[in-house]
């Protein structure tokens, strides 16, 4: 069986309703999709609702499955809670939250505006704290044993240069993923994020790198398994979270991007090293050592 397969047996999300914000695009739209193919009811929300109802008719087609869009910026709460209560309308309650809604520039930090830093820390912070604080409340008010899957990133805990606001925002959507987890723990509420390497998306990536800088700057040539991710891919794994077959983890946040993050290892730079070049420094380091054993 290929990664670019679906892994879990086809009931695995039945009847469960599942909100995923920033499901009209990209990473959002691929988790949706395989949700509804597990036989979940999908609620996607975004701030372009053109863009959702194209996808929720596509959606309809492909799976034949349930799929609510409604508009929503995840940064105005009354909008959040118009999403909890239209799917509660439609749906009859809400069983698990997909954090995915993510804003981001790279840029030099210094040329940067204070609006500019505000808009990313807001939509990835504050927006993924209201909708997850809005359906705590009603989780613990109804007795649902809900599930939130949080979309982080490697560099929300090695921090990363040209993407401070997101940086800083996701490390506080991680810190939040732990503390939560242990605190409504006991009302079964989980929570869990995937820190996802590269997984290309044709409208992130375009808006993210101009195409010289992204040919010149090949995120393959970085990955030690030397590809990006296929969609299918985190999806799997993002099933299997929002799944009761994960009904033992929580407070969990899974790497997924082919070993990126371990290229921070002092001596990984050593993968450039040919055979030859090898075989060069083996010589040297057994001339070093016979030198060193001779009598002075």
């Amino acid at each position: 069986m290929a990664y670019t397969q679906g892994m879990l047996r086809d009931d695995a999300l039945q009847n469960k309703t599942i909100i995923v914000t920033g499901g009209g695009t990209g990473l959002g739209k691929s988790m949706a999709t395989y949700f509804l193919t597990l036989g979940a009811n999908i609620v996607i929300c975004s701030r372009r609702f053109e863009v959702l109802e194209k996808t929720a008719e596509e959606l309809r087609e492909l799976t034949g499955g349930q799929v609510l869009c409604v508009e929503c910026d995840v940064r105005k709460t009354d909008q959040i809670e118009n999403v909890i209560q239209k799917t509660i309308e439609k749906f009859g309650q809400v069983d698990g939250l997909v954090n995915n809604s993510a804003g981001n520039f790279i840029s030099p930090t210094e040329r940067l505006s204070y609006k500019a830093v505000d808009v990313v820390v807001d939509i990835v912070l504050r927006g993924t704290y209201y909708f997850t604080l809005a359906l705590g409340k009603y989780w613990i008010d109804k007795n649902i044993k809900g599930t939130v899957l949080n979309i982080s990133t490697t560099y929300a805990w090695t921090g990363s240069g040209w993407v401070v606001p997101s940086a800083m925002a996701k490390a506080g959507v991680l810190a939040m993923t732990k503390s939560l987890a242990f605190e409504w723990a006991d009302h079964g509420i989980r929570l869990n994020a995937i820190a996802p390497g590269p997984f290309p998306t044709k409208g992130a990536w375009e808006r993210l790198f101009p195409e010289e800088l992204s040919k010149k700057f090949s995120f393959e040539n970085r990955i030690p398994l030397k590809r990006v991710g296929d969609h299918q891919e985190l999806a799997n794994l993002a099933a299997y979270l929002m799944s009761d077959f994960s009904a033992y983890m929580t407070g969990e946040v899974i790497t997924l991007d082919g070993g990126e993050v371990l290229s921070a290892g002092q001596f990984n730079f050593l993968n450039e090293v040919t055979d030859d070049q090898w075989d060069a420094i083996e010589d040297q380091i057994k001339n070093a050592n016979r030198n060193s054993k001779k009598p002075e």
